[in-house]
């Protein structure tokens, strides 16, 4: 953590895909043990801040650092060893091999011997997976593969979880779950950054909600704050006036 109290910092970033430039400098600050939600319209480049942080999408100006540390310039394997987690937007567990073997292959970057008793602890946080540890992954409902895939992100002990669109295509049971499992994120210790088009439900767990519009932020306040600005009600909730 950096000396301010920062697990990471975005400064004035902006990057894009070839010549297009989507991000159009966005700064933001991550505080541990907290969750952002994203929030914005469809092409805001709400999934191209997470790629750009994880190392995906090549940053072309500005600055990231992680814990005080400038990782601008880092491979997204290298920021994945210091402690960033990512879990994409739609399904990317391996569907044929176990709910267990999948927790292997979350912790496939470490030589450590503490991996079985992770996969332990893991098991007690949420024991959907215990119960169907032997089963493919691929068997496991839609909600349960992306709790897998957020458990598969905490076999590396992550400071900052990157998620992209949580939710998407579950019943609101399932989205309770996922929502659950997130929190619980917080709940050991780890910043999370979330983009979600369920916004009402990702600011009603978030400690923090940014609109990003166009490339650029345009909107930050905590989760009740959003939940109850008008414009943001309006615009982005799909919500009357209180």
């Amino acid at each position: 953590m950096a000396a301010d109290g920062t697990t990471l910092a975005v400064q004035d970033v902006c990057s894009g895909y070839g010549g297009l430039q989507i991000l159009r400098g966005v700064t933001l600050d991550l505080p541990p043990r907290s969750i952002t939600a994203i929030i914005g319209a469809n092409g805001a480049g709400k999934s191209t801040l997470l790629k750009t942080i994880f190392g995906i999408v090549p940053t072309t100006s500005g600055r990231l650092l992680f814990e005080g540390n400038d990782i601008t310039t880092q491979s997204a394997q290298r920021r994945l060893r210091l402690g960033l987690g990512l879990v994409p937007q739609g399904r990317s567990n391996f569907p044929l091999m176990t709910v267990e073997e999948n927790l292997e292959m979350g912790a496939y970057v470490r030589t450590d011997r503490a991996i079985r008793a992770d996969i332990e602890r893991i098991y007690e946080a949420y024991p959907m997976l215990d119960r169907k540890r032997g089963e493919p992954a691929g068997n496991l409902s839609g909600g349960e593969q992306q709790v897998l895939e957020i458990a598969m992100a905490l076999m590396l002990s992550p400071r900052l979880a990157l998620i992209d669109e949580p939710s998407l295509g579950l019943s609101p049971a399932m989205q309770k779950v996922v929502f659950d499992a997130i929190s619980q994120l917080r709940d050991v210790g780890t910043a999370v950054l979330m983009v979600e088009q369920n916004a009402v439900q990702a600011l009603g767990i978030a400690d923090r909600g940014v609109v990003l519009e166009l490339g650029r932020i345009s909107a930050v306040g905590t989760g009740p704050e959003m939940l109850q600005n008008p414009e943001i009600r309006r615009a982005y909730l799909g919500l009357s006036d209180v």
